[in-house]
This record gives structure tokens, C-alpha cells and sequence, in this order.
């Protein structure tokens, strides 16, 4: 299945994996997929992604994370902010804050893709991908 929004069916396919306690899930790998998994691997989100199949068919699985005797997920909530639709850019001085700071936000900056606090502290705005909490 082709889809124009990668970055929205990642989130999707993370929330639907999450909601069903599912070990892993797989998304079609690119390098914006890439850089997601691995902010959300240094955030402690997920325990760990590789790459699987070669080529076109190269994925993603990503290792969900659990937490309690009864596997609560640690992902509570995956929200899509910029669009290709309608993009949502924020300068230094207005990077949003997750749940008062518990939450992230993944921002895409000059520097590469970043959480909200690390953009924070590179003095970086940028286009403001998602929130996770």
C-alpha cells in the first residue's frame, strides 16, 4: 500500500500495534521513519528498530515497549501535527510543550529531527512533525 503521509501512517501503525500489545510492528522505511525511530528509541518510547528486506521492500520493525505485570504501553498517545496539507512551523521562542513537559514533540530543524527540548537547547525552530506521551 503507498501512502503520501509516512510520517501519519507510521504513527498510526505504532498506535494500532500499541493498542493491540503487540511485541513489534513494521513500517515501510525511509529516512524520515528512520530518524523518528530513532528519537523515540533515545526517549525510551520503544526499546529498538532494524531494518528489515532490501531495496523497495525494505522496512522498519520496531520493538514496542511495556511497562507493569499487566503491559501497559509507555506510548499513551501518538497526534500528527503538521500535515502536507497544512504545515506547522515554530520559531525557538514558541516550541511547543508537551503535557508540561512529560510529553515530546518531534520537531524536523536544520540540524536534523529532534525533540522539542534538544531544539530548545541547539536555539533551533523548525516544522513540528508530532507529539508523543
Amino acid at each position: 500500500m503507498a501512502a503520501n503521509d509516512t510520517i501519519a501512517d507510521m504513527l498510526t501503525r505504532i498506535r494500532n500495534a500499541t493498542l493491540a500489545r503487540h511485541q513489534t510492528t513494521q513500517v515501510p522505511a525511509t529516512k524520515m521513519t528512520r530518524s523518528i525511530a530513532r528519537v523515540l528509541r533515545e526517549e525510551g518510547f520503544i526499546n529498538d528498530f532494524e531494518e528489515a528486506g532490501e531495496g523497495v521492500n525494505c522496512n522498519l520493525v520496531i520493538a514496542l515497549k511495556y511497562k507493569g505485570k499487566n503491559r501497559q504501553p509507555l506510548i499513551t498517545a501518538l497526534k500528527r501535527v503538521s500535515k502536507p496539507g497544512l504545515r506547522v512551523y515554530s520559531n525557538k521562542k514558541e516550541l511547543p510543550r508537551v503535557l508540561g513537559g512529560i510529553g515530546i514533540a518531534i520537531i524536523s530543524t536544520s540540524s536534523g529531527i529532534m525533540t522539542d527540548r534538544e531544539a530548545r537547547r541547539q536555539n533551533l525552530g523548525g516544522e513540528v512533525l508530532c507529539y508523543v506521551w
